[in-house]
């Protein structure tokens, strides 16, 4: 196991290099997944009934408890966020679990986790432009205020990207020093504490604090 990100293949497109790199593979088969995931759902909503069980069971709960979340962190009206951090959640999740597999958590390149944390910075302006009007605004003429909203996006992303990446090297320091035969039983522990317990985590405050600077933004009570 290695922390490098390997570059697969490079494209030359109008003068430009576009590489094929394994954080952009990895990233579309975890599309991918989730992709068919929702297709199989979509599928199965039509067998589902007013008494969940097995799967529905699975699918309501996990739709609830993300519901519940939004609303908690960021009150009812802004519950349509639900579907937007729904999808952000599951990927994180996904990507964060993927070391598991001995793959490289596309969370451990900076360039993903800004990309996510970006589409937060985006909305954080849309929904204080909503509902604050040209008052939001008009506070970034304070330069304080202003370098404190840009450091947003880049202080969310490193906090996932760092914690992710740190792991990713702690794992592949035991896997270079530990023996072979030490390699099928003692990593696994570390994988269940830094690819899942953690993995968890990480995902929980990307969108918690994503969903709290959003919250903050819109001047909204919660409640």
């Amino acid at each position: 196991m290695t922390f490098d990100i390997r570059n697969f293949a490079v494209f030359e497109v109008g003068g430009t290099q576009i590489w094929l790199t394994e954080t952009m593979l990895v990233t579309w088969a975890i599309m991918a997944v989730l992709v068919l995931f929702a297709v199989v759902v979509r599928v199965k909503l039509k067998k589902f009934t007013e008494q969940p069980t097995g799967f529905q069971n699975v699918v309501e709960t996990m739709v609830e408890t993300l519901d519940g979340f939004v609303r908690s962190m960021a009150g009812p009206k802004l519950q349509f966020l639900g579907n937007w951090f729904f999808c952000v959640f599951m990927f994180v999740l996904v990507s964060n679990f993927s070391g598991v597999f001995g793959i490289r958590p596309p969370t451990a390149d900076w360039s993903m986790t800004f990309a996510l944390a970006l589409a937060t910075f985006l909305i954080i302006q849309i929904v204080g432009g909503k509902y604050r009007g040209w008052k939001y605004f008009v506070g970034f003429l304070n330069p304080l205020n202003l370098i404190g909203e840009l450091a947003r996006p880049v202080s969310l992303s490193f906090r996932l990207f760092g914690n992710i990446l740190a792991g990713l090297i702690l794992m592949a320091m035991v896997y270079n020093v530990a023996p072979i035969w030490m390699q099928f039983v003692f990593p696994a522990a570390l994988h269940g504490y830094f690819d899942l317990a953690i993995g968890f985590l990480q995902t929980y405050i990307f969108c918690a604090l994503s969903l709290a600077f959003i919250q903050g933004a819109s001047g909204l009570e919660q409640e």
